[in-house]
């Protein structure tokens, strides 16, 4: 312990531009400390071209006396300078050589633009195939499992499936009725501003009432649905899947998805076209009070809207609804299901369920547009 710290430094300037650093006694942990600060103040003062290091009179050297060394000729190597090393006893030399880091490693060159462009549209590529083949195998999973409830209806949890159907339908009755409202009214106020144009203020019940059969009615019900019950319905799930509940059943022999996602399935198809009527009633309600505020009798547009819209166009509407409600109870339990363990993973299940959600019905609607468009319904 005595030979802790008993190294000395002399430093001598060398022609030309030079310098000599000699170092005597013991380069261990304690005295590599004391002069490193020294040792590299004096060598970034001078920025020699040429480092000579006079070991002669080291004794004895550990890792931080190495260190110090290596660390010296790392310094003068990003000069480009010279550096070497004289007197070493040949022990201590070998010693050198097994720690030697050797010369830096030139950094690493990133991939240039076009490729990470490349890569990120693989990537996303990727993971929207992943996850529509994710969806799709999901939904038809949990489709044969409700063509099984039909054979044997006594294989759902009925009790579960009230229970859900309360939350999800009646319980949303409120914020469904107050959207249709709403867009049956701001619908009315916008088309009259075109048909005041042509004395026409009475189609205005022909387009606000085909609108909400055929389109608004069952969208707006769907994404309201989706961004409440649908969330929901992963956040429930997820929550389950961290507490490994899910597990539990599993482990059990008790299927997930018809223990769990059945049950929200068959509820979401029940409520879904409830709810849309509720829609389509508030909407044309809405719709009335601006015929009304035009000066037109209740009679008049009741009238008017009977002979602008079929039983076809309201049909046609709802059998959306029935697709709508099985991809949001569907969506919503699969983005349960795949929560992962991360503090945040069930708000970004809820969250990948409701963007999921919307971007499926917005696309089923399209498609069933287009059917439509083809069969003149």
């Amino acid at each position: 312990m005595a030979r802790s710290d008993t190294a000395s430094l002399e430093c001598e300037q060398l022609d030309p531009g030079g310098l000599r650093l000699a170092f005597r006694g013991t380069l261990n942990a304690g005295s590599a400390e004391r002069l490193w600060p020294e040792v590299m103040r004096k060598v970034a003062e001078s920025r020699p071209s040429a480092v000579e290091i006079d070991a002669q009179g080291v004794e004895s050297l550990d890792a931080a006396g190495m260190a110090l060394l290596f660390e010296l000729k790392a310094a003068q190597e990003d000069r480009h300078g010279d550096f070497r090393i004289r007197g070493l006893r040949d022990d201590l030399g070998e010693l050198m050589k097994l720690f030697d880091p050797g010369p830096p490693s030139a950094p690493a060159r990133g991939p240039g633009l076009l490729i990470r462009s490349v890569n990120g549209l693989g990537q996303a590529a990727h993971e929207f195939v992943t996850g529509f083949h994710s969806q799709v195998g999901f939904l038809g999973e949990i489709f044969v499992r409700l063509l099984g409830v039909l054979v044997r209806p006594s294989r759902l949890r009925w009790a579960d499936t009230f229970l859900i159907a309360e939350k999800a339908g009646a319980n949303a009755v409120g914020i469904v009725a107050l959207m249709g409202f709403l867009i049956g009214l701001i619908l009315a106020f916008q088309s009259a501003i075109g048909m005041r144009k042509f004395g026409a203020e009475i189609y205005v019940a022909d387009l606000v009432v085909l609108v909400l059969f055929r389109e608004l009615g069952p969208l707006i019900t769907a994404f309201i649905l989706t961004s409440r019950s649908g969330s929901a319905f992963a956040a429930e799930l997820g929550t389950m899947k961290v507490n490994e509940e899910v597990d539990a059943l599993v482990t059990m022999g008790v299927d997930p998805v018809q223990f769990l996602a059945l049950p929200r399935l068959v509820a979401a198809i029940c409520v879904m076209p409830l709810l849309t009527l509720f829609n389509m009633l508030f909407g044309l309600i809405g719709c009335g009070l601006v015929m009304r505020s035009f000066g037109f009798p209740v009679a008049t547009y009741i009238d008017q809207i009977q002979e602008a819209a079929s039983l076809g166009d309201l049909c046609g509407g709802l059998v959306k609804t029935f697709v709508f409600g099985a991809l949001i109870a569907g969506i919503g339990c699969l983005r349960g299901l795949q929560t992962g363990k991360s503090p945040s993973a069930v708000g970004d299940s809820a969250t990948r369920a409701v963007v999921s959600g919307i971007v499926a019905i917005v696309v089923t609607d399209g498609v069933f547009a287009v059917m439509y468009y083809y069969l003149g319904i």
